[in-house]
C-alpha cells in the first residue's frame, strides 16, 4: 500500500515538475536527449522532466546597438560611427529553429556583422556624402544585413545611423563654416528686407507726388472751367454793356460804405441806377439830386 502511494506522489510531482506555459510573445522548441523533438505554440504544454528541454525563442522586435567605434572615412578622417538594428525571429516552425542551429547568440552576431558592414560602406565614402547621405547608408544596412541573416531565421525590420561624428578639431572647422554661412545669409536677408522697405517708400512718394499733381490738375481745370462759364455769361448777357456794367460796380462799392450819394441830376448814372438797382432819385434843386437806398 505505501509502496502505491509513493509512486502516485512521484507520478503528481513528476507531472507538475513537467509543465510549461509558452506566451503569445513566443515560441518554443523541444529538445529530447539532447535532439530536436517537437515545435511548441503558445498555450500549455508538458514536457518529461530531465529528459525532455524547453526552449523559448522570443519573437516580438527587439533592437541592438552596433555600439560607437571610428571608421576612417574616404577623405582620411577619423569619425565615429554609431548604429541601431531593430529585428526579429520569424514565427514559423524553421525559423525558430534555424535562431538556435543555425548561429550562436544571434544579437552578438548582428552586432558584429552590423559593424563590419558599417566600415565597409562608409569607408568608401568622405564625412560629408555620409552625412548627407544617411538615408542611403541606412538602406545599404539593412540589405547586407538581411542577406546575411536570412538562414538564422531573422527578419531585419529597419537600422538607424545614430551618429557619424568628426573628429574634434574637423567638427570646430565646420562650425565655423556653418555659422559664417548663416551670418552671410542674414545679410543677404537684412540687406533685401531694406532694399524693399526703400522701394516701398519710393514707390509710397511717387503716388503721393502723382496724387498732387492730379490735385493740381483737376483744380486747374475747375478753375478753367469757371473762367470759361464766366466769360460764356459776360459774353451773353453783358455784350455791348462793358461801361454800363463798370459804372454799376462803382455805385455798388460806393453804396457799401455810404447810406447816400449825389450825382448830377441828369446823368445816365440815375437811370441807369434805376434800371438796375431799383434806387429812386430824389430832387434836391436844379443841378442836383439825392440818391438814396430805397
Amino acid at each position: 500500500m505505501l509502496f502505491y502511494l509513493i509512486i502516485i506522489i512521484l507520478a503528481v510531482l513528476i507531472f507538475f515538475f513537467g509543465i510549461r506555459i509558452v506566451r503569445p510573445t513566443h515560441r518554443a522548441i523541444i529538445e529530447r536527449f539532447g535532439k530536436y523533438n517537437r515545435f511548441i505554440d503558445p498555450g500549455f504544454s508538458w514536457i518529461i522532466p530531465i529528459i525532455d528541454k524547453l526552449i523559448k525563442v522570443n519573437i516580438t522586435e527587439q533592437m541592438v546597438d552596433a555600439m560607437p567605434q571610428e571608421i576612417i572615412t574616404n577623405d582620411n578622417l577619423n569619425a565615429t560611427v554609431d548604429a541601431q538594428v531593430y529585428f526579429k525571429v520569424r514565427d514559423d516552425e524553421q525559423s525558430v529553429k534555424n535562431s538556435q542551429y543555425n548561429v550562436a547568440n544571434y544579437q552578438l552576431q548582428i552586432v558584429n556583422l552590423a559593424r563590419t558592414t558599417l566600415r565597409n560602406i562608409i569607408g568608401t565614402l568622405t564625412l560629408r556624402s555620409a552625412n548627407s547621405e544617411r538615408n542611403k547608408i541606412n538602406e545599404e544596412l539593412l540589405r547586407v544585413l538581411g542577406k546575411e541573416t536570412h538562414n538564422w531565421g531573422m527578419e531585419i525590420v529597419r537600422t538607424e545611423l545614430k551618429q557619424i561624428d568628426p573628429p574634434q578639431d574637423v567638427q570646430e572647422t565646420m562650425n565655423k563654416v556653418v555659422k559664417a554661412e548663416n551670418e552671410n545669409i542674414a545679410a543677404l536677408d537684412f540687406a533685401n528686407a531694406v532694399e524693399r522697405e526703400a522701394d516701398g517708400l519710393m514707390r509710397s512718394e511717387i503716388k503721393k507726388a502723382e496724387g498732387v499733381k492730379r490735385a493740381n490738375i483737376l483744380r486747374a481745370e475747375g478753375e478753367a472751367e469757371a473762367i470759361k462759364l464766366v466769360n460764356e455769361a459776360a459774353e451773353k448777357y453783358f455784350i455791348g454793356n462793358a461801361q454800363i456794367l463798370r459804372k454799376i460796380e462803382a455805385v455798388e462799392s460806393s453804396l457799401k460804405e455810404n447810406s447816400k450819394i449825389v450825382v448830377p441830376s441828369g446823368g445816365e448814372l440815375v437811370n441807369m441806377i434805376g434800371d438796375f438797382a431799383g434806387i429812386t432819385p430824389v430832387k434836391l434843386n436844379r443841378k442836383e439830386t439825392k440818391i438814396e437806398k430805397e
